[in-house]
């Protein structure tokens, strides 16, 4: 661990979490919930998210068995809502399906084994890719591993920390590599990151001047 980078990370950590407060991050009920809506979340805002999973609670689908037995067409009607719902509701009954044969419908079990397997376990399932797979870790098998996504992207490129170009593989290592490796702290400070991504740094006109990164922002005092 770099402690000046670690130093640094954790002062950009205690403005947002000043500035924001706790965000309570996954919104959900259950780690199947959660599961769910790290899926259905992809390309989508997440008010279209939470209309999907009230559809799927309302017809008392929102379980592994239920989404495993459901009816493709009724599933697909369900998550319209969340965009390419066909493909996503493939990839949600593969993923129930996995868990149901080989797990015995057993989420503890599916979880129960070291982050690297449990990934790379993730990672073969349709349509689960690397963002995916670590918010399911993170936020479902509440297991430390830190989720980098494009507002990790933006907001780090920048304040100056690396290009915006950069792998998700060598982004998610940057942070690893220089914070304590802690779930409930991954947590906090990803949904961080989200936070101002979703509400000061946009791609186009951020809102610099209330952003509370924005006295330690390369790319803000060059386009004052």
């Amino acid at each position: 661990m770099n402690k000046k980078i670690n130093n640094k990370l954790l002062e950009i950590y205690n403005s947002m979490l000043i500035k924001v407060g706790t965000r309570n991050w996954w919104p959900s009920d259950t780690e199947f919930e959660t599961i769910v809506g790290a899926i259905l979340t992809q390309f989508v805002a997440w008010k279209n998210v939470t209309l999907a999973i009230n559809n799927l609670k309302n017809e008392k689908l929102l379980s592994i068995e239920g989404i495993y037995n459901a009816n493709n067409e009724k599933l697909e009607e369900l998550i319209r809502c969340t965009r390419f719902y066909k493909q996503k509701a493939r990839r949600l009954k593969e993923f129930c399906a996995h868990i149901v044969n080989k797990y015995n419908g057993d989420l503890e079990e599916f979880f129960d084994k070291d982050i690297n397997a449990l990934r790379d376990e993730l990672l073969s399932l349709y349509g689960i890719g690397e963002e995916t797979a670590d918010c399911i870790i993170l936020y479902a098998a509440y297991k430390p591993i830190f989720v980098v996504d494009a507002y990790t992207r933006r907001i780090f490129s920048r304040l100056g920390y690396f290009k915006e170009d950069i792998s998700y593989k060598d982004m998610q290592k940057f942070f690893m590599d220089n914070l304590e490796n802690r779930t409930a702290f991954f947590n906090e400070y990803h949904a961080q990151i989200d936070g101002i991504g979703s509400h000061y740094c946009y791609s186009k006109n951020p809102d610099c001047i209330n952003c509370p990164l924005n006295k330690i922002c390369k790319w803000s005092k060059e386009n004052e």
